[in-house]
């Protein structure tokens, strides 16, 4: 008898964590049994039949989005995984939202073009709330009434790789509530009329009313803010760290640490190798206020081509615990938010700041900033000049820092374009070579390449390859515009975001 009980209590863990994949198809019957040979029709059906560790592979086709409110666990997330051509055209049946995890734990989103073609989704292209372990990556989303996406008390998610673009009335990325632990990194935020990203603790919606242990990395995020808000805005955001960001041409702030909705000020958070250049009709590239104290700034590239505004504005509640250093900024600070402007001089004399930073222009720190090209010239003011302090082991590109004789200032380590053409290793699973490229490049992968694209620095996609499962794929430069473009390249089941310079 003993035996037979411990043979059932195996075979019941055994069913516990056992995973199925199922398949959707516009072709399919959602009287079948979701295999491939027998997919089912509907995202909405797979949700509802779905169980821990499953995962859904969505085939090319346009869909209407869907709403689940069961999850997975830790070690067995559902994963919905959209095949490419897969793409969402209208709300789900339930909310206003294409995608909405209504407190389902640990789901995995990945691979998704949601668009808004018949101008159904009126709130997010994915909406996470009152859940754990989300993982929202690899995501296109464009033209949403509200947000691209949206998050509120979403503890530990993740949110990876997406585009997130046109939203309607507010934010690309939207994380709320005092949910602790998001990691936002390598998504592309533009052209929406609110914030790039927006972070609010918003303590009216209960809970302590702060977001702790925020990771923002290596996004690229311009063009937002025509209706207000900054490229990174943070209301109660505390204990955080913002690196590695490219943040340019928003018309708001670069980056905001306030109090309005939280429930305290954004405190102790670090700012480092971040590069902000703000246009003629935009605001500080650095805004701190209302008792937002302990930041710590390193690193940065702080411009701007506004006639008055500067590089970074705190106001007196703000300034107690504040350490700023390292940076290469206009000659213009503030110390009552951006009432009044000081010189850096000044600025050094009153908070014994910046001792360590530089005074430059983007003409003489930038490849070409008329083009949006912010890698750095050879020998500018932000090469070697900056601190080891927090500074990240990877640039936004993820190359290796220091690989000179220190570590750079901003967004970008100065390569000489000669690492790009490195072995691969762990980290690097994807290289393009070589770089500057004259008559031709070169993708290498470690997986397979499934799809590349070339995208203009303001986001447009001028050519789309593909490779035929191939892991390395030769192609001319012929009709490509010379200076800085985006590579997407789709590898594997990740999506990789670098750079390519045409010369």
């Amino acid at each position: 008898m003993k035996f037979h009980f411990i043979f059932l209590i195996v075979f019941l863990s055994y069913l516990s964590v056992k995973a199925d994949n199922y398949y959707v198809s516009n072709s399919g019957k959602n009287s079948d049994n979701g295999g491939l040979s027998d997919p089912w029709k509907t995202l909405q059906h797979a949700a509802e039949n779905i169980d821990q560790g499953d995962t859904v592979f969505v085939l090319p086709g346009n869909y209407e989005g869907f709403y689940m409110d069961a999850g997975g666990s830790e070690n067995s997330p559902i994963v919905f995984k959209a095949m490419q051509g897969a793409t969402i055209t209208s709300r789900n049946q339930t909310t206003l939202d294409a995608i909405n995890l209504e407190g389902a734990d640990y789901i995995v989103i990945n691979g998704f073009t949601i668009t808004n073609d018949e101008g159904t989704i009126e709130r997010a292209g994915v909406r996470s709330v009152a859940n754990t372990g989300v993982v929202i990556s690899n995501n296109t989303i464009s033209n949403m009434g509200r947000w691209g996406i949206f998050t509120g008390f979403s503890e530990s998610v993740t949110i990876e790789n997406n585009s997130c673009s046109f939203s309607q009335d507010e934010h690309g990325i939207y994380h709320s509530n005092s949910a602790d632990n998001p990691i936002i990194r390598k998504n592309i935020c533009f052209s929406n009329n609110g914030c790039g990203i927006h972070m609010n603790g918003d303590v009216s919606m209960g809970g302590d009313g702060i977001i702790s242990n925020a990771k923002v990395e290596s996004n690229i995020i311009y063009d937002n803010g025509r209706g207000g808000g900054s490229g990174i805005n943070c209301d109660g955001v505390q204990n955080s760290l913002i690196c590695n960001n490219l943040i340019y041409n928003n018309h708001a702030s670069g980056i905001s640490l306030y109090h309005i909705d939280g429930a305290e000020g954004a405190k102790n958070n670090v700012l480092v190798n971040n590069t902000i250049v703000m246009p003629s009709d935009g605001r500080w590239a650095i805004n701190i206020a209302s008792e937002s104290t302990g930041t710590t700034i390193y690193n940065n590239i702080l411009f701007t081509y506004h006639s008055f505004r500067g590089g970074l504005s705190l106001d007196a509640s703000s300034i107690s615990g504040t350490i700023s250093d390292y940076n290469v900024v206009v000659d213009r600070f503030s110390l009552d938010w951006g009432d009044t402007r000081i010189t850096m001089a000044e600025w050094q004399s009153e908070t014994g700041q910046d001792m360590h930073s530089y005074i430059s222009a983007p003409e003489l720190t930038f490849l070409d900033h008329e083009n949006n090209d912010y890698s750095l010239i050879e020998e500018c003011d932000a090469v070697n000049k900056g601190t080891n302090i927090h500074a990240p082991w990877s640039d936004l590109e993820g190359n290796y820092r220091p690989t000179g004789g220190g570590y750079d200032i901003g967004a970008y380590e100065f390569m000489g374009f000669t690492d790009i053409c490195t072995p691969f290793t762990t980290e690097r699973n994807l290289i393009v070579f070589p770089n500057p490229a004259t008559d031709y490049f070169v993708i290498e992968a470690k997986e397979a390449i499934k799809k590349i694209e070339v995208i203009t620095t303001d986001g447009k996609i001028i050519r789309s390859y593909a490779s035929h499962e191939l892991n390395s794929v030769e192609i001319p430069v012929t009709g490509l515009a010379k200076g800085k473009l985006f590579l997407r390249v789709l590898s594997g089941d990740q999506l990789y975001t670098t750079y390519l310079i045409v010369k």
